[in-house]
């Protein structure tokens, strides 16, 4: 099949392992391996644990004590509904190809992870494109929602929170979208890989699979739990959804590796100590950010309600990638373009790196800001 460049990761590949304050990072600071086991509890059994462990494939759909720790999660999932896959990546792969064919009709956001549209559109799907506007806060617009979605709609597809503007629907929105899918039958599709980091209360919102009993969510270790070296995800929805996932997880995945699993299960079993540190880390540093962006002439922003990333407005002649490129060049500081989302004119920024890192990438960026005044 042919396929567009993936924007963001050729972005990140190119450019990410030679930055010297890597601002457009997503994943909350990661944790070591050390950090885990000390947050777990678990320093004096895990050597041994691993070292007993013998390498075959393990449970096929993952073990069932990693799948009951994900139901932890959600609030009416059980194990059956839930399948291991390698990162959310995997998941939203997996589910474009078990359920869209040539001719099927998708609705999908943007801006939002390019597989969700980008993969539809290469398997011969008809993508209808929910323009994500600046004035409604980068939430969908339910008018234009319902005007796109045909009676042939196969799958809605969308990101909360969202990446890359950090917007969060709330339940009451989910809801309706919920209600609007069920006028056609269509399979909604929420990838919440960022579940977890809202700005309010425990940082946990409610999930579509929780909602819509037609809802598919995929999520997986990386962002809120700080662990995306372990390649965990998983995929979460009705169990006949998860039958047909599993015929074509058998060609390119047939487990999850088993150590990645037994670090992911600890993490989850912990889940609590986790997600205080990723609150802790993203809202301190969301002040930060705000409190930068204030003062920045040039720059203007949705207050992220979620998330790890969003989208700063800039005021300048010049196109997205040679800013970014240029801005990476002059400072060390590394951002993404908005062209890698199908968003001219923006910036995406990370804030869930180190307070150090972010402090000292901002003064930077502010520094060649200042050129422009």
């Amino acid at each position: 099949m042919k396929i567009r460049e993936f924007g963001v990761e050729m972005w990140m590949n190119a450019y990410e392992n030679d930055c010297e304050l890597n601002l457009a990072e997503t994943c909350v600071a990661s944790v070591t391996l050390e950090q885990l086991t000390q947050l777990a509890g678990k320093n004096d059994t895990v050597l041994s644990d691993i070292m007993s462990m013998k390498m075959t494939y393990g449970a096929i759909e993952g073990s069932d004590r990693l799948r009951d720790a994900i139901c932890t999660l959600y609030e009416t999932q059980k194990r059956e509904n839930v399948v291991t896959t390698h990162g959310t990546i995997g998941a939203n792969a997996l589910i474009y190809k078990t359920l869209v064919h040539p001719g099927d009709h998708v609705v999908a956001v943007l801006p939002t992870y390019q597989q969700h549209y980008s993969i539809p559109e290469s398997q011969g799907a008809d993508v209808s494109i929910l323009q994500l506007r600046e004035e409604d806060g980068f939430l969908p617009d339910l008018d234009g929602l319902k005007a796109l979605i045909r009676p042939d709609t196969k799958l809605i597809a969308l990101n909360n929170p969202n990446n890359p503007t950090g917007a969060l629907m709330a339940r009451e929105m989910l809801e309706q979208i919920a209600e609007l899918a069920r006028t056609c039958g269509a399979y909604v599709l929420c990838d919440e890989v960022y579940r977890g980091t809202a700005q309010d209360g425990d940082g946990m919102t409610v999930s579509m699979a929780d909602i819509y009993e037609k809802g598919i969510a995929t999520a997986s270790m990386s962002k809120a739990f700080s662990l995306a070296g372990l390649r965990v995800g998983w995929i979460t929805g009705p169990q006949d959804v998860i039958a047909q996932v599993m015929i074509h997880r058998d060609y390119d995945t047939i487990s999850v590796s088993q150590l990645d699993e037994y670090f992911a299960t600890m993490a989850l079993e912990a889940k609590e100590k986790l997600l205080t540190r990723s609150r802790d880390l993203t809202r301190r540093n969301l002040e930060v950010l705000d409190a930068w962006i204030e003062a920045e002439p040039r720059l203007t922003y949705v207050r992220p309600k979620a998330a790890t990333i969003c989208l700063l407005k800039y005021d300048m002649d010049m196109g997205s990638h040679p800013l970014a490129v240029d801005i990476l060049k002059e400072t060390g500081v590394l951002l993404t373009p908005g062209s890698a989302f199908d968003m001219e004119g923006y910036l995406r920024i990370g804030f869930a790196n180190s307070t150090e890192v972010l402090q000292t990438g901002l003064t930077s960026l502010g520094g060649y800001l200042r050129r422009y005044d």
